[in-house]
């Protein structure tokens, strides 16, 4: 068996390096993290969504509880002056008993008032609880979310480090294997998913794993070990090697 290309066998180890870059490229933009952070900055923002609304909903209740205490209040004012020149005793017998008329109405009044005034407190207090539960939740969240953000930053952090450490040697092999090899090799990787280089070994491709047909065989057994050989079926460069079987 004829002794290979040096350049060509550096082409294999180019490949290899180029698929575990390609693999941890891929790993990078498929980590768990990034689906369960998009999901949960989605759930995020309908929580602040849903927060805008509630709180806003509370300021408008607030400001009924406001109007309806002073409305109240205002009654409550006006019968203690009523109460008071009642007690007094000034006035006419008339003036007296329009007094205790208004006294009794404004009895009535401020009944309804404080009747309006529960319910509103009510639905202040209902509006309060959902800000609340909204508020609790958007925190519980937050840390979920910072969490899964410092997880994720290791992780990339720990693939851009194996990144750099496999791409180190990559320029020593791009000058060993040549600029002309490189070049074809990128163009078929960039065509064959990936693998532009494969190694021909026990006569099968290791690219698209077909075994070559005898006539294939005898062709690359009659080519000159300098010369570029690609395979007939997925077009990747062969590399042969003391395992190809020929």
């Amino acid at each position: 068996m004829r002794a290979e290309p040096t350049r060509q066998l550096r082409l294999l180890d180019l490949q290899a390096l180029d698929t575990r870059l390609d693999q941890i490229a891929h790993a990078r933009r498929t980590l768990p993290q990034l689906a369960e952070l998009a999901d949960l900055e989605g759930k995020a923002r309908l929580i602040d969504d849903q927060l805008v609304r509630s709180r806003t909903e509370l300021g408008d209740v607030q400001r009924e509880v406001a109007k309806a205490e002073a409305d109240v209040q205002l009654v409550r004012d006006r019968a203690a002056r009523d109460r008071a020149r009642l007690d007094a005793g000034t006035g006419t017998a008339k003036d007296l008993q329009a007094i205790q008329h208004e006294l009794e109405s404004l009895g009535r009044r401020q009944s309804e008032l404080e009747d309006v005034e529960l319910e509103v407190m009510e639905r202040a207090e209902a509006a309060e609880s959902d800000v609340s539960e909204l508020e609790r939740g958007r925190g519980e969240l937050t840390a979920r979310l910072d969490a899964l953000a410092a997880a994720r930053d290791e992780a990339l952090a720990r693939l851009d480090g194996e990144a750099a450490e496999v791409a180190a040697p990559r320029e020593g092999l791009v000058a060993e294997v040549g600029a002309d090899l490189v070049a074809l090799y990128e163009k078929v990787r960039a065509n064959s998913g990936g693998t532009g280089a494969a190694a021909l070994a026990q006569r099968r491709c290791g690219g698209c794993r077909l075994e070559l047909n005898p006539v294939e065989i005898q062709r690359l057994r009659a080519a000159d070990e300098d010369e570029v050989l690609r395979c007939e079926e997925c077009n990747r460069i062969l590399v042969r090697t003391p395992e190809s079987g020929l």
